[in-house]
């Protein structure tokens, strides 16, 4: 579960369930954000002031697990070198 706020404002604050953790990443609330301008610095400092906090489910114990924004940051990295690395072997 990845909890949003995309604007300052409080009622801009959503969320959003997702099946794994890559579905997380490529969802349309992180990729949404991934649009203001690419990679840049500002695709980073947008992305990282809009993701609240991001929650994992752990079915053995039945509870969501939070993550601080380095956890899903580094995720988001994870993800985007492998997308990389396909791409260049194409």
């Amino acid at each position: 579960m990845l909890l949003v706020q995309p604007t300052k404002r409080p009622e801009g604050r959503t969320y959003a369930d997702y099946e794994s953790v890559n579905e997380c990443l490529e969802g349309k609330h992180v990729t949404a954000l991934f649009i203001p301008s690419s990679l840049s610095v500002g695709y980073d400092t947008h992305l990282f002031k809009s993701i609240v906090l991001p929650f994992r489910y752990r079915a053995n114990t039945q509870t969501y697990q939070p993550y601080n924004k380095d956890w899903i940051k580094e995720k988001i990295y994870m993800l985007l070198r492998c997308q990389a690395q396909q791409t260049a072997k194409s």
